[in-house]
C-alpha cells in the first residue's frame, strides 16, 4: 500500500515521515564520506607579527583606526551604516577637495577603483590614452584592452614624466575618450605634474582619469580645480586604513559619459548606476541592496578620514614633504642616489633609491627585514632590479622612522654581500 502512495507522489504524514527517514539515512552514510580533516594549522591560534611597513604599502594602521574596525558588525543597508557612508563621502570629497555629488568608496583595492573608473567610462571601440611611465600605466592600457578599447600608449622611461606639449600632441593625434596618469606613480617614485592637463583634455573632448593611490595626503592635489574627471586612491597608503576600500569621485562630465553608455559596463559589481544608490548618490528616495558592503571596512575608512581632517590636508602634505627632503638629505649623505633626478618630480611618499652598485638588492631588503623587522621593498614592473623603494605615509612620516630606515640602510650595506664586479 505505501508503495503506490509513494508512487502516485503523496504528502501524508506517513510519506513526509518516510522520506525524512531516507534522507536522514542518506545524510549519515554521506558523513563517513568526508575525508579531509580539519586543518591543523586552524587549530592553532592566530599569530601575525609587528612590523614596521616602510615599503610602498600597505602602511602601519594606527591603534584609533584598528579600534574602529572592531566595532560590532551590523546590516550592510541599516541606517546606521548609511550615515556612516554618508559621513565617509564627506571625507572623500574634502580629501580630493571636489563638489562632485558621485563620490563614494568602492568595496576593494585601488585596482578595483581603476576597474570601476574605466569599465563605467568606456565601451568596446572606444579610443583610449594611457600615460606609461611606470607600472600603473601599463596596467590601465591592459584593462582598457580587455574589454574592447583601442588602447593608444605614450611611454617615459622610468623615473620620467610627460610635458604638457607631449600630451596635448597624443591627444590630438589619438583623440581619446579617456586618458590615464598616474600621478603618483609608486613604481617609480614620480610625482607627475597636474596643471593644465585637465584644461588640455577637456579642449580635445577626453575625460581625465588620475590614479592618486599613493600621492593623495600626501603632495597637494585639487580635483575640481585641476580639472580631474575621474580621481581614485585607496585605503592603505597615507590614510593608514587596512586595505579593501577604494574612494572614488566622478565629475559630471564623467557622469554624462558614464550614464549616456551605449551598453552596459562589463562588470555588474562596479555598475556605477547601482554603485551610485547603494551610496545615496542618485538622489532616489530609497537605497537598494547591489552587494554586501564591508561594514567594518567602512568603520576603519571613516576613522582614517577623520584623522586626515583633524590635522588638515595643508598640514599633512607639509609633513610629507619635510619628512621626505630630510630622507633624501640623509641618502645622499650616505652616498645613496636618488633614482628620479628631478627634485619637483619626486614622488613624497615614496622614495626610489638607485639600488646600490655591486650588492643584490633582495639580500639587502631581505636583511633589512630579517634584522630590523622593517619592510623596504625592491621595484615594481620596469623599475625591477634598479630601485629600493621606501614609503613612509600617514603616521609613518615622521623623522624618527626616517632615522630608523637610514640605520638599517646602514647597516645592511656594512653586512650584506657586495661583489667584485
Amino acid at each position: 500500500m505505501w508503495r503506490g502512495v509513494l508512487a502516485r507522489g503523496s504528502t501524508s504524514p506517513a510519506s513526509t515521515a518516510i522520506f525524512g527517514f531516507t534522507a536522514f539515512v542518506s545524510l549519515a552514510g554521506n558523513m563517513s564520506s568526508f575525508s579531509v580533516p580539519p586543518p591543523k594549522c586552524l587549530q592553532k591560534p592566530l599569530a601575525v607579527p609587528h612590523r614596521y611597513m616602510f615599503g610602498p604599502g600597505p602602511s602601519n594602521v594606527p591603534s584609533r583606526i584598528l579600534m574602529a574596525g572592531i566595532n560590532p558588525v551590523i546590516g550592510h543597508m541599516h541606517p546606521e551604516i548609511f550615515e556612516i557612508m554618508n559621513d565617509i563621502k564627506s571625507g572623500i570629497q574634502y580629501m580630493f577637495q571636489t563638489q562632485n555629488n558621485m563620490t563614494l568608496a568602492v568595496s576593494g583595492t585601488g585596482h578595483t577603483a581603476m576597474e570601476c573608473a574605466i569599465f563605467n567610462t568606456v565601451e568596446p571601440g572606444d579610443s583610449v590614452l594611457s600615460a606609461v611611465n611606470g607600472i600603473w600605466g601599463e596596467r590601465a592600457a591592459d584593462m582598457a584592452e580587455r574589454i574592447g578599447a583601442r588602447v593608444n600608449t605614450i611611454v617615459a622611461p622610468p623615473g620620467g614624466f610627460f610635458t604638457n606639449a607631449e600630451i596635448e600632441q597624443a591627444l590630438s593625434k589619438y583623440r581619446p575618450v579617456v586618458l590615464f596618469l598616474a600621478h603618483g606613480e609608486s613604481s617609480t617614485g614620480v610625482l607627475h605634474p597636474l596643471d593644465g592637463i585637465g584644461q588640455l583634455c577637456h579642449k580635445y573632448g577626453c575625460l581625465l582619469l588620475v590614479d592618486s593611490v599613493a600621492s593623495i595626503g600626501g603632495t597637494p592635489l585639487f580635483m575640481d580645480q585641476q580639472g580631474i574627471d575621474i580621481l581614485y586612491t585607496g585605503s592603505q597608503k597615507v590614510l593608514n586604513a587596512p586595505p579593501g576600500t577604494a574612494p572614488i569621485s566622478f565629475s559630471e562630465r564623467a557622469c554624462q559619459k558614464v550614464f549616456n553608455r551605449r551598453t552596459k559596463p562589463v562588470s555588474f559589481f562596479l555598475d556605477l548606476s547601482w554603485l551610485a544608490n547603494y551610496w545615496g548618490c542618485d538622489g532616489k528616495p530609497s537605497r537598494v541592496y547591489h552587494h554586501t558592503g564591508p561594514v567594518t571596512a567602512f568603520y576603519s575608512l571613516r576613522e582614517s578620514l577623520a584623522v586626515l581632517a583633524e590635522e588638515g590636508l595643508e598640514k599633512s602634505c607639509e609633513r610629507h614633504e619635510k619628512v621626505a627632503e630630510y630622507f633624501h638629505a640623509g641618502l645622499e649623505s650616505m652616498g645613496l642616489k636618488l633614482f628620479v633626478k628631478e627634485k619637483k618630480a619626486r614622488l613624497p611618499t615614496v622614495t626610489t633609491i638607485v639600488a646600490p652598485h655591486g650588492y643584490d638588492w633582495k639580500e639587502i631588503t631581505t636583511y633589512i627585514m630579517k634584522t630590523h623587522n622593517l619592510e623596504i621593498s625592491g621595484g615594481l614592473g620596469p623599475s625591477v632590479g634598479l630601485v629600493l623603494r621606501v614609503g613612509l605615509m600617514g603616521c609613518n612620516s615622521t623623522k624618527d622612522n626616517v632615522d630608523m630606515v637610514l640605520e638599517a640602510l646602514k647597516d645592511a650595506l656594512k653586512h650584506c654581500h657586495k661583489s667584485k664586479v
